[in-house]
């Protein structure tokens, strides 16, 4: 089915949040354990760990999704000890917590193919017994959440019809209310119509589910089960299915196309992929923040530690400062067929869309992505966009040459996704093309900025050699050409803007001033294209240290420059074929370095208020630094040497704050002599980028 076209309209204050978490799968005892792998030993650890950090966040609630415990029912002197340990823990929450029934508290959905115990009506008991209703409903602020027992659907027990009857109902008496639904199974992963599996619901409880929310208008779904992260829009309601705090469903992992962690249990234990939810309700509208937990642990009556202060994250669709974004080379809405391998489905294979890249672009409140033309040429593909467009997401569209009619005609389908229309072209045959690029330049509706090949001498000059490769856009030094350009009849009242190139050996901050500086003077915009790689196609760029570093100033000249959009060429590692490099995800689709700084950077400079300007920027002791001006004072993003022990940046008189921005961490920043004098902290070997920002509110 078709999403329905999201509301994007400003989301207006935040009213409430609340917290989703999802298969714990407690254990029977801190070490005691029936299930072969090691990491589920942890289980019990990694709950306390997460009940710890949701005590300290601002939640009106939690809702558990389901499999609150590891040992079935089929076990029930197991399944008893587990539950009492589930209590134990969960007791020391200090917010009301509704539980969800899974398939390990209840027993599996109904079906022929899986060995694992099927849902019972002693089971049902059990549940009862040890957690209470297995379907429930309640209120908070105007907001109505419906909890549901999915593993009844289809097993035909009076309890099924019980909650068919007490589900409607409750829902047609909500109307007026904003509805969340809790499920521990999905309804499916990526279309309504798919084969059922071990892990979606089958027909005919999927179809009915799925009627009742597009009936009510469901504002947002959340599910289990899947241990993984999923997003996708049924209709008028946002589906997310959830990670698990406890082990990976290492099924799944066939997502990444690379080997495991090694020591990740072949891909059970990524910790990187563990986590859980926090929703913020809005006046209209919701955002779903991920937690990542990282596979952290708790031990038994082991002290709280003291609580730090972290700068708390943007989501894309409230970052005010949204001029850097990535251009997604690869299939960032890639589906995979997981295989069976004789482990839940054994006789069909699955097919799954990998959300970790959406994940991370969420995480790091990214809202830019530039995107080449099959993602717009796909249907699957463009019914995905808009319903990411209501997430915050913006699209920059780029081709190449004088436009067909086929794309034309797509752009202007599409050009309510669109922010801008990057053309390139080869200037050989310019005279062949201007004007076609032109006509479509203006009918197009969208703001359109045009790059330009660069020549074999072009090349052959700035690398010093030629290398058999393609590369694109305008130089600073280039102001005439543009000019000259812009001044053509066929261009006539047709460029937003132009394409800058910035290579790896040019400072991101003076780049960017360039093209700002170029730009402003022809009356047009920039969007500069900051390159991750040296010239050399044979050569490895892999320094997380320096990716970090240039990538971070590049956020900041993009924030502070205010006719510039920056996009980075490296999202996803490249680590084969041409030009192997370091991004902000790994091919695990985990977090690097510069994913750290992004996120920190982008939520840090969206907690000042006011516009922001283009300050000093220069070398330093222990490293270099660039300053943004604000009304509050100079902010400088100080980024040391690597192996440096401290940076010493200009700063102003009176009190300052200091963000690490690989951590989060909030500290006060030591002055002298009209410097900020920073100790450098280093995180897995990469000295970190620090945020130095005016007052001490932080």
């Amino acid at each position: 089915m078709t999403g329905d076209a999201p509301d994007t309209r400003p989301l207006g204050p935040r009213r409430f949040s609340f917290g989703v978490i999802a298969d714990t799968h407690v254990n029977q005892g801190e070490d005691a354990c029936n299930s072969p792998y090691e990491a589920n030993r942890l289980a019990n650890r990694r709950l306390r760990h997460v009940i710890r950090d949701l005590n300290a966040r601002d939640l009106a609630f939690v809702v558990n999704v389901g499999d609150l415990v590891h040992p079935v029912p089929a076990i029930p002197d197991l399944y008893a000890e587990a539950a009492a340990r589930f209590h134990e823990q969960t007791a020391a929450l200090r917010r009301p917590l509704y539980l969800t029934p899974g398939n390990h508290d209840v027993g599996d959905k109904p079906n022929d193919w899986a060995p694992a115990a099927r849902v019972a009506e002693a089971h049902l008991a059990l549940w009862e017994r040890h957690f209470g209703p297995q379907y429930r409903s309640f209120d908070h602020d105007g907001c109505h959440v419906a909890i549901v027992n999915a593993q009844i659907l289809n097993s035909g027990f009076a309890a099924e019809a019980e909650q068919r009857a007490w589900l409607e109902a409750d829902l047609a008496a909500s109307r007026g209310k904003r509805l969340f639904l809790m499920s521990h199974y999905p309804p499916y992963f990526t279309r309504p119509d798919e084969e059922e599996n071990y892990d979606n619901l089958g027909e005919p409880g999927r179809g009915w589910l799925l009627g009742l929310l597009e009936k009510h208008g469901v504002e947002a779904l959340f599910a289990g089960h899947v241990h993984n992260f999923w997003f996708y829009r049924h209709g008028a309601t946002d589906c997310y299915l959830l990670p698990s705090t406890a082990f990976v469903r290492l099924d799944y992992s066939e997502m990444q196309r690379v080997a495991p962690e090694p020591g990740s249990e072949f891909g059970r234990n990524d910790t990187p992929k563990l986590g859980y939810a926090v929703v913020h309700v809005h006046e209209r509208g919701h955002l779903c923040e991920i937690v990542r937990t990282w596979g952290a642990v708790a031990e038994a009556g082991s002290p709280e530690p003291a609580a730090g202060r972290r700068i708390a994250p943007v989501h894309p669709r409230l970052n005010r400062r949204d001029g850097f974004g990535f251009d997604m080379r690869q299939n960032w809405m890639d589906t995979v067929e997981i295989p069976p391998t004789g482990g839940l489905d054994e006789f069909d294979r699955k097919a799954v869309r990998n959300d970790y890249p959406l994940m991370a672009l969420w995480e790091m409140g990214v809202r830019r992505v530039r995107i080449p033309l099959r993602d717009l040429l796909l249907p699957e593909r463009a019914e995905r966009l808009r319903a990411l467009h209501g997430h915050g997401q913006r699209f920059t569209l780029f081709t190449f040459g004088d436009p067909p009619a086929r794309v034309r005609d797509l752009v202007a389908r599409h050009r309510d996704l669109l922010s801008s229309w990057e053309i390139g072209l080869n200037f050989e045959a310019l005279e062949r093309d201007i004007a076609g690029v032109g006509d479509a330049a203006r009918s197009a509706g969208v703001p359109v900025y045009l790059s330009r090949l660069r020549s074999t001498e072009e090349q052959r000059a700035e690398a010093g050699k030629y290398y058999h490769a393609i590369n694109q856009g305008f130089l600073a030094d280039e102001g005439d050409r543009m000019a000259a350009l812009l001044a053509r009849p066929e261009l006539a009242g047709a460029l937003a803007g132009f394409v800058f190139r910035l290579t790896m050996d040019m400072a991101p901050w003076e780049a960017v001033a360039g093209a700002s500086g170029v730009a402003a003077g022809l009356g047009v915009a920039a969007s500069v294209h900051l390159r991750m790689t040296g010239a050399n196609p044979a050569l490895e760029t892999a320094d997380d240290h320096a990716a970090a570093s240039r990538i971070a100033e590049a956020v900041a000249a993009a924030a502070a420059f205010a006719n510039v959009t920056v996009f980075a060429d490296t999202f996803i590692d490249f680590d084969r074929g041409y030009f192997p490099r370091r991004g902000v995800l790994d091919r695990r689709f985990n977090p690097r370095p510069a994913f750290h700084a992004v996120r920190h950077l982008n939520a840090a400079l969206n907690a000042v208020d006011g516009a922001l300007r283009p300050g000093r920027a220069g070398v330093c002791p222990g490293g270099r630094h660039v300053e943004l001006r604000s009304d509050a004072g100079a902010i400088v993003l100080a980024l040391p040497d690597a192996g440096a022990a401290e940076i010493a940046v200009p700063a102003g008189a009176g009190p300052a704050s200091r963000i690490d921005l690989l951590t989060g961490a909030i500290a006060p920043a030591a002055r002298a002599d009209g410097h900020a004098v920073l100790a450098v902290a280093e995180t897995d070997g990469v000295a970190a980028p620090v945020l130095v920002l005016p007052g001490d509110r932080f």
